[in-house]
């Protein structure tokens, strides 16, 4: 008989509470194919898919920038979608299917309910099919497969994202501590990116950074903020050349957890 599995929850909940810097949290994988229940757009430029239904029981997620992958079928319908397995992996079809990751913006158990956030642009696979998804439409999620956790117990956060990170930023401040203080520098290709809709938190400074001319300033703005005095930690997340720079400044400086969500010329980019 093999032993019982961790609860994910008890070991999240430790780490973010006297926790230092990040611990990896694995969840009990799971595969679902669910129908689209409901879209609209959070932004001219953003689209949210609410999917769900019964086939979400059991999902598990529980921190801010956890994903899932959306597995697409092959060009001629054929839906080949990954076993979960002992191992609480996931064994995957040869030839691999396609796939992205995407930030669960939402996830509501007792409505069974999920929300992601499209960024809409021209071309790839997953951008053209939010585009054009409709309620009813079926889609396949793998995951999540567990967390990189950072603890709640810093006197101050450090934000570094772009608009493909925002669901994650946003889903933080929701469900981070009453009285976290905190600064968000978020940059935008496109001024209609920033009526992203963000809570309001009393000790959380926001600040819209347009990209100007081609180039990013996103870590150069971060590394001129003043920190405050105590522990800080920095969350940076968006497009890996942009945010690379910030690896070498908050060494020694800060603790820090980087993801690159995706990366200029490169389909299908997965940080790993």
């Amino acid at each position: 008989m093999s032993a019982a599995r961790p609860d994910p929850r008890e070991a999240m909940s430790t780490h973010q509470r006297t926790g230092t810097g990040t611990t990896r949290v694995p969840y009990p994988i799971g595969v679902r194919t669910v129908p689209v229940l409901a879209r609209h757009h959070v932004t001219p430029r953003m689209v949210r898919l609410t999917i769900g239904g019964p086939e979400l029981a059991g999902f598990h997620t529980y921190q801010a920038d956890d994903h899932v992958k959306i597995v697409f079928p092959d060009p001629d319908g054929t839906r080949r979608v990954p076993v979960p397995n002992d191992r609480q992996m996931l064994d995957w079809p040869d030839p691999m299917p396609t796939t992205r990751r995407y930030t669960v913006r939402r996830y509501d158990a007792a409505a069974g309910e999920l929300d992601i956030d499209f960024v809409l642009h021209e071309g790839g696979i997953a951008s053209t099919w939010a585009a054009g998804a409709r309620v009813g439409d079926e889609v396949t999620i793998a995951g999540p497969p567990g967390s990189k956790v950072f603890a709640l117990n810093y006197d101050h956060y450090v934000f570094a994202v772009d608009a493909t990170a925002l669901p994650a930023a946003a889903r933080w401040l929701e469900e981070s501590p009453a009285d976290v203080r905190a600064h968000l520098v978020i940059e935008t290709e496109h001024a209609d990116e920033q009526t992203y809709p963000l809570a309001e938190r009393a000790g959380v400074e926001v600040t819209w950074l347009p990209r100007a001319d081609g180039r990013s300033r996103l870590a150069a703005t971060v590394e001129a903020l003043p920190l405050p005095d105590g522990r800080n930690f920095l969350f940076a997340a968006g497009e890996a050349g942009d945010i690379r720079p910030l690896r070498a400044w908050s060494r020694g400086r800060l603790d820090a957890l980087f993801t690159g969500y995706w990366k200029r010329g490169v389909a299908g980019f997965a940080d790993g």
